[in-house]
């Protein structure tokens, strides 16, 4: 199948079926309320910094689609709300408009929407080992990207139908790009999250941030398991919810690179969560998608809205007048993620008590 009607099969899979797999992290932990927060909702400030461009909130709208000329209207859509909210956003994989460029405004029509705003490009590790750093700098300049993500979907290319199985190579590939592209460099997990010990790996051959892309959003061994067949499909059933939830790795990471924390981000409270764990953005995908096509960018612009409302909710309510200190804060983890730090060597209170970068 052609990359661009693959593309076309997973929006429609993911706006029609289930595809959503269980339990992100964020449900183990607690935010402690504060009584007496003394502060000024009106003075709190969502603002953030990251890779030099200022973001009206600690919100992207994660990597989501492209590559085929239906998705045009929905990143049109995307970065029309992106630029007005004064956020950012990733764009699909590049991979169909490289390989044809008839479909590149699916891919451009972002910039053009929203020439201003934080826009990451987006290509997967095959195609980087296969193609080299070419492939990646004609990704960043088909969008004029302000940093790019390679992303790493292993659990989705072994339950795919045409997927690529040849991981090998991989950091040597990505040491590669970070040395020869002008751009930041974004690892991207793409639902399966990242682990400190890949995380270092990735610090030391010179990654300026990750994206954890944890467990807890999409499926997509899930979304696959729609379009595959016999024992292929079994075995994307049975491992629909694989992976790594998306609080650990941002509580495993975050001291190891900038974090952005995606993977079943569902409101502003989620939002504040990962950012109290140590992430320095969050994203999400799906809600934006629903959201795109029920209302195009009017629905995508309410949907950040609550996001950003919820998150300076938190904040007041834990006495937080900037998202930094959301870090300082006391927070209160059990449960699963509780079981998770201890075994991971973890002293918990102290954890608890502050996730500053030291």
């Amino acid at each position: 199948m052609r990359t661009s009607s693959r593309k076309l099969d997973h929006i429609k899979i993911c706006l029609e079926e289930e595809v959503e797999s269980e339990y992100t992290g964020f449900e183990d932990v607690m935010l402690i309320h504060k009584a007496l927060p003394e502060i000024d909702f009106g003075d709190i400030n969502t603002e953030v910094e990251f890779f030099g461009k200022r973001l009206s909130a600690p919100l992207l709208i994660a990597s989501m689609t492209g590559g085929h000329p239906d998705t045009k209207e929905i990143n049109k859509n995307l970065a029309i709300a992106v630029e007005e909210m004064g956020i950012g956003m990733g764009v699909g994989s590049q991979r169909a408009a490289i390989e044809d460029e008839s479909v590149a405004d699916s891919f451009t029509v972002v910039r053009d929407f929203a020439p201003k705003a934080f826009i990451y490009a987006n290509v997967g590790l095959p195609q980087v080992l296969e193609h080299g750093v070419e492939f990646v700098e004609k990704a960043v300049e088909m969008i004029d990207a302000d940093a790019v993500a390679i992303h790493l979907n292993f659990l989705q290319e072994i339950i795919q139908p045409e997927g690529d199985l040849n991981a090998k190579g991989g950091l040597e590939a990505i040491e590669e790009v970070c040395s020869s592209i002008n751009v930041p460099v974004i690892v991207k997990e793409t639902g399966a999250g990242i682990s400190r010990e890949i995380a270092i790996k990735l610090k030391l051959v010179g990654v300026d941030a990750i994206d954890v892309g944890g467990k807890g959003g999409t499926s997509w061994s899930g979304v696959e398991v729609y379009r595959a067949s016999g024992i292929a499909r079994d075995v994307g059933l049975d491992f629909w919810d694989w992976g790594i939830p998306t609080a650990f790795c941002v509580a495993e990471c975050y001291d190891v690179l900038p974090v952005i924390a995606t993977g079943g981000l569902r409101s502003g409270l989620d939002l504040a969560k990962a950012l109290a764990l140590g992430a320095e953005l969050g994203s999400s995908a799906l809600p934006f998608l629903k959201a795109v096509d029920e209302r195009g960018a009017e629905g995508v612009k309410e949907l950040v809205e609550y996001y950003i409302r919820g998150l300076k909710t938190a904040m007041f309510l834990t006495g937080c007048k900037s998202v930094y200190e959301l870090r300082k804060i006391t927070i209160f983890i059990t449960g699963k993620f509780k079981d998770w730090l201890e075994l991971r060597g973890y002293d918990l209170a102290k954890f608890c008590m502050s996730r500053e970068v030291r």
